[in-house]
């Protein structure tokens, strides 16, 4: 078997990064609310790329309009026009509960809507009886959370609990406030809610929506290392149980397959952009260059002496339990690598190739460590 050369490794994780991606089902997700009342401020700070600016806008009525973008698992409908009054505002409501009834009886669940944003400025204070009517309606088809927008100040908070004693037929109702209030030039109130926004639409998503859901927001960074740990410690346990076969030192380069998809899995989850140069950093860090591949005869001859009695004698074998250690502490050390390029990027900020091999290398070299002391 030819030994894969670096560049063959990033060329694999990248194409199957973008297979994963590919393969996630869209999360469709329904905004209603008045215009004016923050909803393009809302999507743009909650979903990478700034979505609601960036995506395709594609009418599919007269007042609702289908948000996407290429590589994002993510449609938003947005509606609009519901601050209209009298025939025109029940034009609008029929167009809603018309495309979600549309929507269903195509028997398609990748065009399902798997929850509803109702969004009020909580300045208003005021929630219509034809919204309450509304809101009931839409939730006993599709989970509904409540997203009071433009939450400051202690009039917000009170509207809050006005909402929650008319017990609506809501999953959960939530204050946000999507950007930092400015009070004065130095003072300002710092944005808050939207993790908890995300929290709870996640809980209420179907599992099959869960990660694309988790690969296009932005706002916890948290939710997505767990779902990438619960993913890749399932993944190791799958592969590299205590019925693994041993495998010769000469041949370590055949798990570099079954890693490279656990690397490209843990990336669609993240929703990271995509680039071979950063991908270049983190190969490089752990498996050389020149030809070495992840766990081929480089890592094998460097990190082995890590873990106690297995040593680094050519004819040896990497026993299932060894494996499992080093490719543990690959996804772990992946996974952290991936949050903080994540975390980065969506401040608009990045680390360089060099800054990225240095915490590949480092990290893989402690999880190592700590998973053999376990």
């Amino acid at each position: 078997m030819a030994t894969q050369t670096a560049s063959d490794i990033i060329d694999d994780i990248f194409n199957k990064t973008r297979e994963e991606i590919n393969k996630l089902m869209p999360v469709n997700i329904m905004i209603i609310g008045k215009t004016g009342i923050g909803k393009s401020t809302l999507i743009n700070n909650v979903f990478r790329e700034n979505l609601a600016e960036t995506g395709i806008g594609q009418p599919v009525t007269k007042r609702l309009r289908k948000i996407t973008k290429s590589g994002i698992p993510l449609c938003i409908y947005d509606t609009k026009g519901l601050e209209l009054k009298g025939e025109v505002q029940e034009e609008i409501i029929n167009e809603i509960n018309s495309k979600i009834d549309e929507l269903y009886l195509n028997q398609d669940e990748k065009e399902y809507i798997h929850a509803i944003w109702y969004c009020i400025n909580s300045n208003s204070n005021r929630i219509e009886e034809i919204e309450i009517e509304l809101i009931n309606t839409l939730a006993t088809k599709v989970p509904v959370i409540l997203v009071l927008t433009q939450s400051y100040g202690e009039g917000a908070f009170e509207f809050k609990k006005v909402i929650e004693e008319l017990n609506l037929n809501l999953k959960a109702v939530q204050t946000v406030l999507a950007e930092p209030f400015k009070i004065t030039k130095d003072i300002s109130i710092p944005s808050y809610g939207l993790k908890e926004l995300v929290g709870k639409t996640y809980e209420i998503l179907p599992e099959g929506v869960k990660k694309s859901f988790n690969n296009a927001q932005k706002v916890d960074i948290e939710g997505k290392v767990k779902e990438a740990r619960i993913w890749s410690t399932s993944y190791i346990a799958g592969s590299f149980g205590a019925g693994f076969t041993p495998i010769p030192f000469s041949d370590a380069a055949i798990l570099v397959p079954m890693q490279v998809g656990m690397l490209a899995h843990i990336t669609a989850i993240f929703g990271v952009s995509l680039d071979k140069a950063l991908l270049s950093g983190i190969v490089a860090s752990i498996g050389g260059s020149g030809g070495a591949t992840f766990l081929g005869r480089y890592i094998v001859s460097n990190l082995l002496k890590l873990i106690p009695g297995v040593g680094t004698v050519a004819g040896g074998v990497i026993s299932g339990s060894t494996a499992s250690i080093l490719t543990t502490a690959l996804a772990f050390s992946y996974i952290e690598v991936m949050a903080r390029v994540a975390a980065a990027e969506y401040q608009g900020k990045c680390y360089d190739n060099e800054q990225i091999a240095e915490m590949m290398k480092a990290m893989y070299e402690d999880n190592i460590r700590n998973e053999k002391n376990l």
